[in-house]
């Protein structure tokens, strides 16, 4: 069903958006941030809407004595809360004139790139004034820049113990906790910061710190905790379309679609347009068991979006619930329509393709797999599809080389496993088992399955591999026990010596199907070979009434 895959793909993306920033992050930070004193601002270029984008807060260049002295203040009240907590107390010793002369020729280092003059600034700060948290503050970011994590680390978590209500230090140590992959102990620290942010009444940096939680919980997929970390941040930013969104997919991704819905409905009467919701909210009736309820609503999407490539989204949407009630016809014309209202939508094509040939319009299959190949020719799936069809009509050097010509497109696995599977029937059809058994086996070894074994064991037997073949057969019999793998097997049996297996096998068949000649050839076979000859002579009569003519010829 379309609701399965279509609401994880889109959360995996905004993961693959969270897992990406982790790396790049120490760049982007150096090169948008000003050394700072401990002041609350943040770096204003991080991006809104995507998750867990690390940007060192900004803070401001220069600091008024009397701010120092409030902020020391405030530090000091800290302190004192943590002694009474049972925390050895910190007491922070403001900057003198002079350490704040010495710390602005440090930030202007650090923001010139000249980074080795800016760490030993910051560290001679550090040495003349522990106690003061701007140094330390300075000289993690200098190291940051220096790719010395663990320095950095080091000197966060000294600003955090200077400045615990600051939140720059959790949401920094979340930052580079992220980057070492110790994902645990990132999102507390982005938790802690989010907190801190939220009680210093700092609307700005408590989203961003939220967006950092959120980023962590879609990577455990916690869809539940997302659920609640997205609804806090939808009440910061209630007119920010994409936070309302996530919210809604979460929700539905924690198993609570319905509770999405009046999120959904209010997003789409802001913005009519969005696509995404309009197909969420899809899914989610289609989850409750009422296509018609979804169907209804993509029509209703559909009259709303101009947009082309957004209209064939729908459409093809469409044609997938319908293909699930059974309405072939009408998911065919909806396939139909979402490749008219965007010509460029190979997946339209394929998809056409595929509802033409459940309702068995093989020639109109055909036509719309050559559409999407000649469309995107480097597109290995839609060769591949068309290569599995012209298989299937008999066109077997065609498809031999659509399957081998869709090898060299860099597939991914399973396209990769079904080229490999044409193309080795195609070459089986034609003579060439040796290069047959080599691309079925290796089909089968990355996406088994009854097919694919069944025709390694027909290469297998024409090469003579008879124990290859017996083995082949097995797996395909164990997969799906059809009476034309379970002759095979029986075939490969006898050709390899083990009577008695076949006789077993070729006994199974004529008990499932008193009338199956040739099964009743092949256990009059394996009596023979084991010198029964009365009970063979009767089994291969009995294949000659039938119309075995190869029982008639062991008759004579």
């Amino acid at each position: 069903m379309q609701s399965v895959s279509r609401i994880p793909v889109r959360l995996a993306a905004l993961l693959s958006v969270a897992l990406a920033c982790g790396p790049a992050s120490a760049q982007s930070l150096v090169e948008t941030v000003t050394t700072t004193s401990i002041q609350n601002t943040l770096n204003t270029s991080a991006l809104p809407g995507t998750l867990a984008v690390p940007a060192i807060p900004q803070a401001q260049q220069e600091q008024s004595a009397q701010g120092q002295a409030a902020q020391t203040s405030g530090q000091s009240a800290a302190a004192a809360s943590a002694t009474a907590a049972g925390t050895p107390a910190v007491t922070v010793t403001p900057l003198s004139a002079a350490q704040q002369a010495a710390l602005t020729a440090a930030q202007t280092d650090f923001t010139a790139g000249r980074y080795a003059q800016a760490r030993a600034g910051f560290e001679a700060l550090v040495a003349q004034n522990y106690s003061n948290p701007a140094p330390h503050f300075g000289l993690a970011l200098t190291l940051l820049a220096q790719k010395d994590d663990k320095g950095a680390a080091f000197e966060f978590t000294q600003f955090q113990v200077l400045s615990p209500a600051s939140y720059e230090g959790p949401y920094n140590l979340g930052v580079l906790a992220s980057r070492a992959g110790r994902f645990d102990d990132a999102l507390k620290f982005y938790q802690d910061a989010a907190a801190l942010a939220r009680t210093a009444n700092n609307a700005q940096a408590q989203a961003l710190a939220l967006e950092a939680v959120a980023g962590e919980q879609t990577r455990r997929a916690d869809f539940a905790s997302l659920s609640t970390t997205l609804t806090d941040l939808a009440a910061l930013q209630p007119g920010n379309g994409d936070v309302q969104f996530r919210l809604a997919q979460a929700r539905t991704l924690a198993g609570q679609g319905v509770a999405a819905l009046p999120g959904l409905y209010a997003l789409l009467q802001r913005e009519p347009g969005r696509v995404d919701a309009a197909s969420l909210l899809a899914d989610i009736y289609v989850a409750q068991g009422l296509p018609e309820r979804a169907l209804r609503e993509l029509s209703a999407a559909v009259g709303r979006v101009a947009n082309g490539t957004a209209r064939s989204a729908l459409l093809l949407q469409q044609a997938g619930i319908l293909a699930t009630t059974g309405d072939l016809r009408a998911a065919i014309f909806a396939a139909r329509d979402a490749r008219t209202a965007d010509t460029r939508n190979v997946a339209a094509y394929v998809r056409e393709g595929q509802l033409r040939l459940q309702n068995k319009d093989r020639a109109g299959a055909l036509s719309a797999y050559q559409a999407a190949a000649q469309l995107a020719p480097k597109d290995a799936a839609a060769r591949t599809s068309l290569a599995a069809l012209r298989l299937d009509l008999g066109q077997t050097a065609q498809a031999t080389q659509d399957a081998a010509l869709a090898l060299t497109l860099s597939p991914d696995t399973a396209t990769r496993a079904r080229a490999q599977f044409v193309q080795g029937v195609g070459l089986y059809r034609q003579g060439q088992y040796a290069r047959a058994r080599t691309l079925l086996a290796s089909s089968a070894a990355a996406t088994p399955s009854a097919e694919t074994s069944l025709w390694l064991g027909l290469s297998s037997y024409a090469l003579k591999d008879y124990k290859g073949a017996v083995s082949a057969l097995q797996a395909s019999v164990q997969a799906s026990p059809s009476a034309e793998a379970r002759r095979n097997l029986a075939s490969a049996l006898l050709a390899d010596a083990r009577y008695t297996e076949a006789e077993t096998v070729a006994r199974g068949l004529v008990t499932d199907s008193p009338k199956d000649a040739e099964a009743w050839y092949l256990l009059g076979l394996s009596q023979r070979s084991q010198r029964r000859d009365g009970e063979a002579r009767q089994s291969l009569r009995t294949a000659a009434n039938l119309g075995n003519v190869r029982a008639r010829e062991a008759l004579k």
